[in-house]
Parts: C-alpha cells; structure tokens; sequence
C-alpha cells in the first residue's frame, strides 16, 4: 500500500516523491476517472489512470435482451454520441440477418450521424478551454449545438439519447419540411462558427497552455490504438468513412482533417476543422435525402433472430473507431456483443503523455484527450 509523503522544501531538507490522486471525484468535468500521480515537485514522474468507477456491465446486460432493447442500452456509453453508437449495433444486427436498408433511412441516417459528430465536436470545443481557464468559448459552442440540437429533437423527439435507429432502418419518417429546416440550422452555424473560431484558435493564452504540450506521436498513437482526432492530430491519415465506407459514405468525398505536431492545439484544431467538414457532409445528405422516396424501414418479424454466427462492424464515431463485435446463437438475444470504445484506447495513451509534465498542463492534456468516460467503462 502507497502512503502519501509530504514533500520537503527549503536548503537541506531531504525531499520525496510525493503520491497524488486526482479522482475519483469529478475531475475538469471529465466523470469518474482516477489518476494516480507520482510528482517529484510539480513534475510528474509517472501516471496511472484507474477506470471501472462507471462501469456499468453493459456487454452482459446485452445478452439478456433481445435486438430492440439493446439499442437503448449501446445508446447511452458515449452520452455525447448517442446516435452513432446505436448505429453501429444495428449495422451489425442487419449484416448478420443480411437486411438490405432502404436508401433512403441510409442517407438519412448518414445526416444524423453527422449531426451528432457536431455536437460531440462542439461539446469539446467548449468545454476543454473552460478547463484551461478561457470561459467565453463555452457560450458559442452551447449557442451552436442548441440550433442543431433542435433539429435532431425535432426528428427522434430526444434530446441525447434519441433512440432513433432500428434494425432495418429508422423509427419513423422525418416531419414533413424537416430537411429544410436542417439545412436552415447547417448555414446557421457554419455563418457563426467563425465567432468560437476566431475567439480561440489563435488566442495568445490558449496558444501558451497548448503549444508543444502533450505531444503524442505517431507512433505511440497507433501503438496505443488511438484513433479519430487524436490519432489524425498526431499524423495518423485513417478515417473509416474514406477508408472503410459503411452506409453510403463511399459515394461521398470526405475530407480527412489531420495535422503532424500531436500536441494539445493540433488536438483542438483538428477537432475545430472537423465541424466543418461535418456540416458539409450532413447537408450534402440531406440534398440526397430529397431526392429520394420510399420507406425509412423494413418489416420485421415479431421476433427478431439473428441467424447462428458472428460478424464485426465498426463506425468512424466521433471521438475514433468503435467496434461492435456480434456473437449469435441463432436465439433472440446476443451470445456475445463486444463493444471497442475510441475512449477506451485514447486514455491510455495518459500514461505516456503525461510523465515530465507540470502538474498545470496536466488538465491541459487531461482535456485534449476528447473521451467520455461512460465510453471508457462501459
């Protein structure tokens, strides 16, 4: 057992690492993650991040519930990408039933996901400079993601958590006029992005407490197994809409933001970019949208079974690649759904990122490292 010492100071005095913990109290609005920290001073000399403290066995609670419910449950782990997560369940459900989705619960599903990506983007871009000490960038970012927001609210009747894919396409048709109101909140906050863009990018302070801090390089990334801003910061080219196309992605060209520094501003830039090219996608799927008629579904049996076998399905989410690995024994319910987190992976790269640091920047690359920690626990 560690017991904690307290530094000496002054000439003399004999000195000692000292053992901190950060966590697990809510640390920078982060959730329930533990940091054991050894410091020599205000340097740090080694980092463990210590995860579970969310953990809430959502891979056993999948198997005791049948291919509807679970979408509920996937949901929920990145709160912030509540769209994308049920997406990748019912990819894997469909391609083992061998479900054709019509095309136009496709496109339309390609725009939501979109639109989630936003807001996940958007949550980051707030809240990592608030915990830097920067409180303005907080209000642009809330001030964008409640114009989208409100179109997703208005299309699956959720706020977060929105419950609107189902195995074989969507819940229900979008309300008549829906994408036009979409487009109308894409313009909006692609006119006012530059507001948060040019509050922060360039800001002299932030440019202090991110430059040259935290960097993580190419190969420690793939090494770890980071994977979406994170990665692309740190030079890793690899985006699964481009390189792996589900859905319809490959009738689409998507832009790849990366940058090669890996430090904490590649991070946010990268991040900041990213929004961007979202909007760009979202709407050129809503102009596909109304090109197209038909059902947003399939007929689905009472029961649903997913034949005997197995199957791996992975999304570009917004924080990095999610995995969804489906185990079936023929029965209603999974034998085994594995879910691969993006979180899960760029945490662990804390314990390389964080060794030689001050304890200031700490929270700096704390933040950059874009996870939720539902994500991380599961």
């Amino acid at each position: 057992m560690t017991s904690e010492v307290t530094v000496g100071t002054g000439a003399g005095l004999d000195t000692a690492d000292m053992v901190l913990n950060i966590g697990p109290q809510h640390p920078s609005t982060h959730g329930v993650l533990r940091l054991r920290l050894v410091l020599d001073g205000e340097r740090v000399i080694s980092a463990e991040p210590i995860i579970g403290y969310m953990h809430r066995g959502a891979e056993k609670l999948f198997e005791v519930r049948d291919y509807r419910q679970i979408i509920m449950l996937a949901n929920r782990h990145d709160w912030l990408s509540a769209f994308c997560n049920e997406l990748g369940v019912v990819l894997a459900v469909e391609r083992l039933m061998g479900i054709e989705v019509p095309e136009r619960a496709i496109w339309l599903r390609m725009a939501l996901a979109e639109l989630n990506r936003v807001l996940n983007h958007l949550m980051f871009l707030g809240s990592y400079p608030l915990e830097i000490g920067a409180i303005t960038p907080v209000f642009y970012a809330f001030r964008e993601r409640e114009t989208i927001q409100a179109v997703l609210e208005e299309a699956s009747g959720g706020r977060m958590h929105y419950m609107y894919n189902r195995v074989g396409g969507l819940k229900e048709e979008v309300p008549a006029g829906w994408t036009g109101r979409a487009r109308t909140a894409i313009d909006q906050v692609r006119r006012r992005m530059p507001d948060l863009d040019k509050l922060i990018r360039k800001n002299e302070i932030f440019l202090a407490r991110t430059v040259g801090v935290g960097v993580l390089s190419a190969a420690d990334a793939a090494a770890f197994g980071a994977s979406g801003p994170v990665a692309r910061a740190s030079g890793l080219d690899l985006d699964l809409r481009r390189d792996e196309p589900y859905l319809a992605y490959s009738e689409l060209s998507v832009p790849v933001v990366t940058r090669t520094t890996g430090d904490c501003h590649a991070r946010f830039e990268v991040l900041l970019d990213q929004v961007y090219v979202s909007l760009d996608l979202a709407q050129q799927c809503l102009d596909r949208v109304d090109q197209l008629t038909g059902p947003v579904n399939v007929r689905l049996p009472k029961v649903v079974k997913a034949p005997e076998g197995h199957t791996y399905a992975w999304t570009e989410n917004p924080l990095g690649i999610n995995g969804y690995y489906l185990v079936s024994r023929g029965e209603k319910t999974p034998w085994r759904l594995k879910l691969r987190t993006a979180s899960y992976a760029n945490v662990q790269a804390l314990s390389t990122l964080l060794p030689g640091t001050l304890v200031p920047d700490l929270i700096a690359i704390l933040g950059s490292m874009f996870f939720v920690v539902g994500d991380i626990d599961k």
